[in-house]
């Protein structure tokens, strides 16, 4: 019996073994084939860009003949919408209009939308309508924004009321996008995190899209491989509608990566990358906030992802959130064998990959602090969550159920 148990423990070993040096290989490939990116940069157009609209008024003639239409869906976002309004005043002259699209809010946003509107006309704001069956708010509020937004436009830049954009990010969205031939990417923004708790939790989120992704800085045409960030999306305005991609993610959990998705199934690569002083944002203001939202689109489950957001949790859990604790129990044991070294040796292994993905991640936050470094002890209750979150089927977002 006792043999038979033996056995058993050692099956079980080498099957962990087997399995983390399959899923490793491939989340080692996937850094490796991302780990030459290029960013957005700041160009010295942008610059310029920035001083003149900061020091002209927005009723002049470029900032009213742009081609760019910048489309913010909110709901309830007094907290959060003021200073990115604030902003967008010296978004320059490739700004034709800002509309704010409104699901319904029930705090001072309408006011703030229209005190907006009153230093700068190119801020219109768009009341939508109850969102029909079977649509999500954000989604059905960039619909009608994109239906809102004036055709002579011939990009859409999605942005979240929580981003803060500098002066010169839509003179670098368009110069990136005319420099490398893109119809649509989005943009990994800097982030600035609301305390202790918030650093530890953050990073060990944003170090599963890492996982599964690679890091920023390409494009792709695969929809398993395409990443995206909704807080700002740039699209090109023909693409959107004849991709339909907005409707396609009516009813998903994650509009940004769903959209990109459907995009991506047109043939079109699809980008992410990071900008440099160009865009930062606070996505929550507290971590019990960041625990209510962010793990329900983390998953990354929609219509298109099937089999491969499984796999990709297969790969969070058995590559950062597992290694720690089974090396820990593993120096417990007596057993020296030839097998315990090399279970022992792989998940310290992974640890160190682990480690150095944290390094790596270092520069996509605005002094995150000692905290940070200390995320990696969250990976296992992120990673429990994530899975919990993939498998509940209602999730709740103010007030608001989503399906």
């Amino acid at each position: 019996m006792f043999g038979n148990l033996r056995v058993l423990k050692n099956a079980l070993r080498w099957s962990i073994v087997i399995g983390q040096a399959i899923l490793a290989t491939r989340v080692i490939l996937r850094l490796f084939a991302t780990s030459r990116g290029v960013a957005i940069a700041a160009t010295p157009a942008a610059t310029s860009a920035a001083t003149s609209a900061a020091t002209s008024a927005a009723t002049s003639h470029e900032e009213t003949s742009g081609t760019l239409s910048i489309v913010v869906p909110v709901l309830d976002e007094e907290q959060r919408l003021g200073p990115c309004l604030d902003a967008l005043r010296f978004a320059g002259e490739l700004v034709r209009e800002i509309l704010v699209v409104d699901g319904g809010s029930r705090d001072a946003t309408l006011a703030i939308v229209r005190t907006a509107a009153a230093r700068d006309p190119r801020v219109r704001l768009i009341e939508a309508a109850d969102a029909p069956a079977g649509w999500n708010g954000k989604a059905w509020n960039l619909q009608t924004g994109l239906c809102a937004s004036d055709p002579r436009c011939r990009a859409i830049l999605m942005l979240d009321a929580d981003v803060r954009p500098a002066p010169g990010l839509c003179r670098a969205l368009v110069a990136h996008a005319e420099t490398f031939g893109l119809a649509a990417f989005s943009v990994a923004t800097h982030q600035r995190l609301a305390g202790p708790i918030d650093a530890l939790l953050h990073p060990s989120m944003l170090a599963t899209l890492v996982y599964r992704f690679g890091m920023p800085g390409t494009a792709a045409s695969s929809p398993a491989r395409v990443q995206a960030n909704g807080q700002c999306f740039f699209v090109a305005r023909d693409l959107l509608e004849r991709t339909d991609a907005i409707a396609a993610a009516r009813d998903s959990r994650c509009e940004d990566v769903t959209i990109a998705r459907a995009i991506a199934l047109s043939g079109t690569a699809v980008g992410f990358y990071e900008a440099p002083g160009l865009v930062s944002v606070e996505m929550y203001a507290s971590w019990r906030e960041l625990l209510q939202n962010w793990p329900r689109s983390l998953p990354m489950r929609d219509r298109y992802s099937r089999i491969a957001a499984w796999v990709g949790l297969a790969e969070v859990f058995a590559l950062a959130a597992l290694p720690p604790w089974m090396f820990v129990t593993s120096l417990f044991r007596s057993n020296a064998s030839a097998r315990a070294r090399v279970f022992r040796n792989l998940q310290l292994g992974l640890i160190l990959m682990r480690l150095g993905t944290l390094a790596g991640m270092h520069r996509a936050y605005d002094a995150p602090g000692p905290w940070y470094w200390l995320s990696p002890v969250s990976d296992l209750p992120v990673s429990a969550l994530l899975v919990a979150s993939a498998l509940r089927r209602r999730h709740s977002w103010r007030g608001r159920t989503l399906v």
